[in-house]
């Protein structure tokens, strides 16, 4: 494992930190399953065997898995894990009413993962509505008083907005890290790369989310996107480029990769191995250039499917639907995505079910025009 100093606060930290929002499953006696059921035995085996092989991160956060995440982690920590390595869990703040409730969830998250401190405390998924709600509610001081109780070791936050959103924010704080979106498609959104550099360029540790966006890069690569990353000199997965492209960055600290099987951890676990900085040459960088276009000519929605639009009061299942119309667009099949979707139909969870009451829109970080989306998606995959 590779390991990268975490800016100035004295410790280094696994250049791979364990996303626990995309945990094992249990599998329903139908084939089903259910987002806030995890299998937890085998969760926990996961997070013990990466923490076992190097892994000293672990980000988690107080609505993954509806609720569960941080009840699991409490769990796969016992033994003796809790020790070896730093918990990174998020304030939501969009449940925060008063200056008392950031107490109150705090004080719930540490009973939740059986802590006495909670190293990475960040605020969660900032967008300049919730930073401005929050700023008047006093959240700047809550921090400081959180820190100086022993409660929090390292305030930081998680962020979903435009560029000069976050470097407002950077510049409000004595951040000890930040956690942002970016991935070989999404280079120019949000903060994106400049934004990354913005807060290397302050010695904040930066922490990656979304580095495969939500699994796209990694499933079902289309024919024409594997060439291109066949005329690669050194043969590499798709994967491995998509995080390659991530470690090149020396600003980057930290890589979450939301595994799901022990497959997948132990792909990581190698991939990461060997995750040096600026190991990129001019002509992998341009092949990564190429594949990014090509992948731009094909996204239809830009959904990453991270369920905060979920549930749906019309039951929709919008990340679902999204998720068919992108495969439909990306990966050909056609009559495949369009029986899956009909499936969706009969159990009434498609798009035209929605009745346009917007609270999907206002809780989207990718800020997408879900409304107009679903229609455009229900329209393509009926017709």
């Amino acid at each position: 494992m590779e390991y990268r100093k975490f800016g100035d606060l004295g410790f280094d930290i696994s250049i791979f930190g364990v996303g626990c929002m995309r945990l094992p499953l249990e599998v329903q006696p139908d084939g089903t399953t259910d987002p806030t059921k995890i299998d937890e035995q085998e969760a926990i085996k996961m997070i013990r065997y990466a923490i076992d092989n190097g892994v000293n991160y672990l980000d988690t956060a107080y609505p993954y898995h509806g609720g569960n995440s941080e009840l699991l982690l409490a769990k796969a920590l016992k033994d003796g894990y809790r020790e070896k390595v730093k918990i990174a869990t998020k304030l939501p703040v969009w449940l925060a009413e008063t200056y008392e409730d950031f107490e109150k969830l705090l004080d719930e998250q540490l009973a939740k993962l059986e802590v006495d401190y909670i190293d990475f405390y960040l605020l969660h998924a900032l967008s300049k509505d919730r930073w401005d709600k929050i700023k008047k509610l006093g959240v700047l001081d809550f921090l400081d008083k959180a820190v100086a109780s022993g409660k929090i070791k390292y305030p930081g936050f998680s962020f979903h907005d435009e560029l000069p959103v976050f470097k407002e924010i950077i510049d409000s704080y004595d951040w000890k890290m930040c956690q942002i979106q970016l991935n070989i498609l999404d280079q120019d959104y949000q903060a994106g790369v400049e934004g990354m550099r913005y807060a290397g360029s302050k010695g904040i540790p930066v922490v990656i989310m979304e580095p495969l966006r939500g699994g796209r890069l990694a499933h079902n690569v289309p024919e024409d996107v594997k060439a291109l990353w066949d005329q690669a000199e050194i043969k590499r997965s798709p994967v491995e480029w998509a995080f390659r492209w991530l470690y090149n960055f020396p600003e980057v600290t930290v890589i979450l990769s939301g595994v799901s099987t022990m497959e997948q951890l132990k792909d990581n676990i190698e991939i990461f191995s060997k995750a040096a900085p600026n190991s990129m040459d001019e002509k992998e960088l341009e092949l990564v250039r190429q594949v990014k276009e090509l992948y731009d000519s094909k996204i239809k929605v830009g959904c990453t499917g991270c369920n905060y639009c979920v549930p749906c009061p019309s039951g929709v299942e919008i990340p679902r639907v999204f998720s068919l119309y992108n495969d439909y667009s990306i990966f050909g099949g056609a009559e495949e995505f369009k029986k899956r979707y009909k499936e969706l139909m009969d159990e009434g969870k498609d798009a035209s079910n929605c009745v346009e009451c917007g609270q999907c829109e206002s809780e989207c970080p990718q800020h997408i025009s879900i409304i107009d989306k679903l229609k455009e998606a229900h329209q393509v995959l009926t017709s």
